[in-house]
């Protein structure tokens, strides 16, 4: 038996897609076996779209709540200077969030391309542990930021953002 026909005749894909899917493999060719479900996980998908009422599918998703603070955030994170850094809560406060400091966390964690040795945590504490610490620190030191044992010297380098005005 192929690597293929196992994969396809596996109990739980069987009982996903509800038919065996190595009679597909013929009629596709070569695509893999991950590629036929992928597909047909989408047809699935598309159906299941395709049967709602067309009332529901033209609703815009009320989500977009969550990408503009996302943005907000990064835009915030961008804005801090070399030599310079900021605390979760100051990031927060500065995109307009106060009291989301876990969130700029998690945004730190996913994010691509962001200044994150910049952000620490309150009084200057690098919040990391092992290694990822040690490169924060070793980041830091070569922007030219001094230290004070573990602390960063907040009064030196901290950045504060400036308050926007409001448009009138």
């Amino acid at each position: 038996m192929t690597r293929w026909k196992r994969f396809a005749r596996r109990p739980k894909l069987k009982a996903a897609f509800g038919f065996p899917l190595w009679p597909l493999r013929a009629w596709l060719g070569s695509a893999t076996g991950t590629e036929i479900a992928i597909g047909i996980l989408r047809l699935h998908r598309l159906a299941r779209f395709a049967s709602q009422p067309a009332s529901l599918r033209m609703t815009k998703k009320k989500n977009d709540g969550a990408g503009a603070m996302r943005l907000r955030i990064e835009r915030a994170i961008r804005a801090i200077p070399r030599g310079k850094v900021s605390t979760y809560g100051d990031v927060a406060r500065a995109a307009g969030f106060p009291g989301a400091a876990r969130q700029v966390a998690s945004i730190l964690r996913r994010g691509f391309g962001l200044p994150w040795q910049r952000v620490l945590g309150a009084g200057g504490t690098i919040k990391l542990t092992g290694d990822s610490a040690m490169e924060q620190r070793f980041r830091l030191e070569a922007e030219g930021v001094r230290f004070r044992g573990r602390r960063v010297d907040m009064k030196a380098h901290e950045w504060k953002a400036q308050k926007r005005r409001s448009a009138k």
